[in-house]
């Protein structure tokens, strides 16, 4: 089950995080996440599972940027969210969709414990123009059945900002 927008401003401050909380930001069953003035872009063309690859921070000016197709944009959610009761999704907005911006390759999953910030992975299909404090993304929360532990020491839990990948880490075990 998926929680509506009105229990979701029920929970806040209480069983669903999110720093800062807008009104306005509530939907239906979801709520508006914006985007960080800052994105991540890896220096090599070749990426490498098994090691750490470089990135470099751009900075989103007033202007806005613009994004080329063919290239991976890793950015984050300017709000931190975090919940140990229901499962975090995150989706892209159809208004972002509908100018070919994907939000997340496949990362829009989320692990009910986990808090944080959202990296998103950004890809377009057309150059596009984006700019930092838009609605970009939603979340919205499902319900957990059963018994289950929390996520809590994950690479990605209690991160701070954009995160490239950490997969290297799994071939170090």
């Amino acid at each position: 089950m998926i929680l509506s927008g009105k229990m979701i401003r029920e929970k806040i401050g209480k069983e669903i995080v999110i720093k800062p909380f807008d009104e306005k930001n509530i939907n239906p069953n979801s709520y508006n996440l914006t985007l960080h003035n800052e994105l991540l872009v890896y220096n090599d063309r070749e990426l490498d599972m098994k090691k750490p690859n470089e990135a470099s921070t751009i900075v989103i000016p007033p202007e806005g940027l613009l994004l080329e197709p063919g290239k991976l944009y890793l950015g984050r959610t300017a709000e931190y969210t975090e919940t140990d009761k229901y499962v975090p999704m995150l989706e892209g907005r159809s208004s972002v969709g509908r100018l070919g911006l994907s939000v997340h390759v496949c990362a829009g999953f989320g692990d009910v414990g986990f808090k944080g910030y959202w990296t998103l992975e950004f890809h377009c299909v057309q150059p596009l123009r984006i700019y930092a404090g838009v609605g970009i993304c939603q979340i919205y929360y499902h319900k957990i059945e059963g018994d289950y532990a929390p996520y809590t020491s994950g690479k990605y839990q209690n991160n701070s900002g954009i995160q490239a990948s950490l997969m290297y880490r799994d071939f170090q075990k």
